[in-house]
């Protein structure tokens, strides 16, 4: 079975920056060479509603593999500049 969590991208307060970062730790056992993967999670957070989750057109890449650590995930609006809480799911394997 993969590894698999949430985690939340703070954009800011309106209006917003045109990256927001999450850093996962506590991986104990990722690899140089595990497959990471994370997305928008379509559920509502502070600041916004699970369908504007949904709609939002968002860049979301798992990077910065650090063994027997963990990794980070880079969260990019494609239109503009974004504001507040997202939530994110992750996966690796």
């Amino acid at each position: 079975m993969a590894t698999q969590g949430h985690t939340t991208v703070d954009f800011g307060a309106f209006p917003g920056t045109a990256e927001a970062q999450a850093t996962i730790t506590g991986q104990g056992s990722i690899l140089a060479a595990s497959d990471v993967e994370a997305w928008i999670r379509c559920e509502s957070s502070a600041d916004h509603s699970a369908d504007e989750h949904d709609i939002e057109d968002f860049q979301v890449a798992a990077k910065s593999i650090v063994v027997a650590t963990g990794f980070n995930i880079t969260v990019r609006p494609r239109v503009g500049p974004a504001y507040g809480v997202y939530n994110v799911s992750w996966v690796w394997n």
